[in-house]
């Protein structure tokens, strides 16, 4: 741009300043909400590609397909012993696994415990993940069975500022052992899926759990694989079928391959793919957050271009003077370019500084750790300058150059572009208003998920899945359930083999029905001990529960299930198996080879995410301990009096195993936390996709209204009333806010039912949902623009004839 170019902008901005300033603002804050979402999206999408040779790794996993459905899908774990028997029948595979993880140790010091993040690995763990080694040499380390590797933290809060090389730490997985320190590696990066603080090689002999190690349809550890090149790892997939069949067969049955599969999963996409109640939605809300911010960016630079539209036609008899001075077409249209492409620059500038400024609390409200990467940025906000500044000025240009010379004098401000301004404005207000209608539906459903029945009271409930440690061995665990229902306060305490947010183990089995194909329908079954009913408290919907005078009630003795056992079934299994009420069900024996039957039928326990359906479920009774046990606690009184108590009785029975507990309600925040999440940024996003077009609707009316001063003097000269003219200026804007909604509420049914199908309990599309965030909508826009109507309304006549 030239001298004189830049000096006709700058007399354009400072002759409309509260023009400028909300052109400015409005795409500034568009672009700034595209931006910290855009590096959301980014963040969340680029899980392991720190990892080198992130291409070429893929984790396997564990794919069912039984009967029913309900427990079908994909699973990030496998049979402990998959990688082993993969080597046997393919030697030049390359491969490790991982058991363990979040939480999956304890380190001892003196007699307390702590949990940490302690994984078990293959040696050759370091052939697959090249982890950055700030001392010794982890591949050397992880040959030997006594050594263990840290990360530059735990090293730093084990030793403090002594050399940890060498030095000897107690840890426990399965067993309590010595080992020693061999090696300090580089913290993980936030965007990491693995979770690891300590690594020791997995056991070679006598691994645990034996008897599940090669069976097929567990899944208790995670394994990867790791090609050279894409096709080799297809080649692979390709060859599993003939695999599972060679070695499943005595676990599943002559067609294994019909129950289960091993699909391939590429390490940087298993953040992002539904493998637990945590990650249940995560894509979901990746998607929505990265629409959310295309979105209002597109909100802004519609509002932008409406705005330098409405400007350029109250340039005209400028453009008309430059004409009769000798500028040609060409240099008119480089000027507006270069006019718009300065206004996008400022605004990408400012944005970039409402960036900084925000970040911090939306990493707050989001429970984020999001940080500008400018060598990223700056590069993407040049490229977003020249599509949105050529885009902006472009039809403007075209509008004011092509008209000749002598018309534009005598038409001033004119009409010209006020179709296209309406239509911008009726698309703006579309998106604003689903929007709208998306935070309403998220809110709604949110506070549903909160509030739904579970089929237990949440208050005075206590969950304590520490016995779950490998050191609270059968009789320690007796101790301890005896000192916890010895506390003053506690009302009942039950043990299952699972709980309220997901703690403990469940085994999928299949059950054979009279009359029906093998292998029947799948249930979940989970082991219940002493009090489980009693505290849960579940509805009874036919039949008894559980009680030590029935001795086919008691499961403890697996010897004995040939014989026959008593099982309690949830409403959702009775029907899976065909039983038209509960009270058919009632004494009805399933089960073929391993006959159970039923006693009792209750209500839903729901222990699991929103977003998991309910399922079949099936409970056995062992009265004396359930495997994987994990307490629950009901109790009356103080929260904070009854977790003091219970931890203090848990340190004078097991003083070195980790203790953990937390109220059922904190057990299930993790499974809201991702929704929720959503829910705020989506609601921030609505509120500024709102305020934008709400700048452009105010900026509009200013320009309507002073466009037609000299008609609002005729028709108050002619006997218009003042409420006339603002009815009036006020009906012309609330057409297209009314036209809007035909944009927008087909918009938003769609994405909002798309969103609500993955939660199993959910709320009904309202069309209140849709009228009420119209009617917002309709009573914004009437806002915006009434200050501009009024005030134009009480004009005098005189003046507004004589008004230039």
């Amino acid at each position: 741009m030239n001298r004189f170019a830049l000096l006709s902008l700058y007399r354009s901005l400072t002759r409309h300043k509260l023009h400028a300033a909300l052109d400015i603002g409005g795409l500034a804050v568009g672009i700034a909400v595209f931006l910290v979402l855009g590096l959301y999206v980014r963040f969340e999408t680029g899980f392991e590609t720190w990892l080198p040779d992130h291409d070429r790794i893929y984790r396997v996993q564990t794919e069912l397909h039984l009967p029913g459905g309900t427990f079908n899908g994909a699973y990030p774990q496998t049979m402990a012993g998959m990688l082993e028997q993969m080597r046997a029948d393919f030697p030049d595979l390359a491969g490790t696994r991982i058991r363990g993880g979040k939480d999956g140790g304890s380190v001892i010091r003196g007699d307390q415990a702590t949990k940490e993040d302690v994984a078990q690995v293959d040696p050759s763990f370091f052939d697959i993940f090249d982890l950055p080694m700030v001392r010794g040499n982890g591949a050397r380390a992880l040959a030997d069975p006594s050594a263990v590797l840290l990360s530059r933290s735990a090293a730093r809060k084990f030793f403090g500022e002594s050399d940890p090389m060498g030095q000897t730490m107690r840890i426990a997985v399965d067993a309590p052992a010595t080992y020693r320190v061999a090696g300090i590696f580089e913290d993980l990066p936030a965007n990491t899926a693995l979770r690891f603080s300590i690594l020791m090689q997995i056991p070679r002999t006598a691994p645990p759990a034996q008897w599940m190690w090669y069976k097929w349809g567990t899944a208790s550890l995670e394994t990867y694989v790791k090609f050279r090149t894409p096709a080799g790892a297809r080649a692979f997939q390709q060859r599993l079928p003939a695999f599972i069949k060679r070695r499943a067969g005595q676990d599943l049955g002559p067609d294994p391959t019909a129950v289960i599969s091993l699909p391939l999963l590429p390490i940087t996409a298993g953040h992002l793919q539904p493998t637990g109640p945590e990650s249940a939605g995560r894509k979901l809300t990746v998607v929505t957050m990265g629409v959310v911010g295309a979105l209002t960016l597109l909100i802004a630079i519609v509002n932008h271009v409406s705005l330098a539209t409405a400007q350029a036609s109250l340039r005209a008899r400028e453009v008309a003077m430059r004409k009769v001075l000798g500028a040609d077409r060409a240099a008119l249209l480089r000027q507006f370019l270069g006019e718009a492409i300065v206004i996008v620059a400022v605004a990408a500038l400012v944005a970039l500084i409402l960036a900084e400024i925000g970040l911090p609390f939306v990493n707050a409200a989001g429970g984020l750790s999001l940080t500008i990467p400018y060598a990223v940025v700056v590069p993407t906000l040049l490229c977003l300058v020249l599509v949105v500044g050529v885009v902006a000025g472009w039809y403007p240009a075209l509008l004011l150059s092509r008209y000749p010379a002598v018309a534009m004098l005598g038409r001033g401000g004119g009409r010209g572009g006020s179709h296209l301004r309406e239509a911008l404005v009726v698309l703006q207000f579309g998106l604003a208003i689903a929007f709208v209608i998306g935070t309403v539906v998220l809110t709604a459903q949110m506070a549903h998920s909160r509030k739904t029945d579970l089929g237990f009271r949440r208050d005075g409930l206590m969950v304590v899945p520490s016995l779950l440690d490998q050191g609270v061995w059968a009789e320690r665990a007796r101790s301890i359930l005896a000192a916890m229902r010895d506390i003053p306060g506690v009302v009942s305490v039950g043990v299952g083999s699972i709980g309220p947010g997901g703690d403990g183990t469940a085994n999928v089995d299949a059950v054979e029905v009279p009359g029906r194909p093998r292998p029947g329908v799948s249930i979940l079954a989970v082991t219940t001990g002493k009090g489980f009913f009693d505290t849960y408290a579940p509805r009874l919907l036919a039949g008894r529960l559980f009680d030590d005078v029935h001795r086919a009630d008691d499961s403890s003795d697996w010897r004995t299930w040939p014989q026959g056992r008593n099982i309690v079934i949830n409403r959702k299994a009775a029907a899976a198996l065909g039983f038209r009420t509960p009270q058919e069900a009632i004494g009805r024996t399933v089960g073929g080879g391993l006959p159970r039957t039923i006693i009792g039928v209750i209500d839903q326990l729901r222990f699991f995410s929103p977003r998991t359906p309910e399922g079949a479920v099936y409970y056995v009774y062992n009265r004396d301990m359930p495997p994987s046990p994990v307490a629950v606690i009901r109790f009356s009184g103080d929260r904070k009096a009854m977790l003091e108590a219970v931890r203090a009785a848990w340190r004078r029975i097991a003083p070195d195993v980790p203790f953990a507990a937390a109220m059922v309600d904190q057990r299930l925040e993790s499974f809201y936390q991702a929704d929720e999440q959503a829910t705020r940024l989506f609601a921030i996003g609505a509120g500024l996709a709102v305020l934008i077009g709400c700048v452009g609707l105010w900026g509009l009316a200013s320009f309507n209204t002073a466009r037609r001063i000299k008609e609002i003097g005729i028709r108050k000269t002619l006997g218009a009333s003042s409420g006339d003219i603002v009815a009036l200026l006020v009906g012309q804007f609330l057409r297209p806010v009314l036209l809007a909604n035909l944009i927008a509420w087909p918009l938003a049914f769609v994405a909002m039912r798309t969103w609500l199908a993955g939660f199993d309990d959910r709320i009904t599309l309202s069309p209140l949902y849709f009228v009420g965030a119209s009617l917002l909508a309709i009573a914004v826009a009437v806002l915006t623009v009434l200050g501009q109507s009024l005030r134009a309304s009480r004009a005098a006549p005189a003046w507004a004839l004589r008004h230039d």
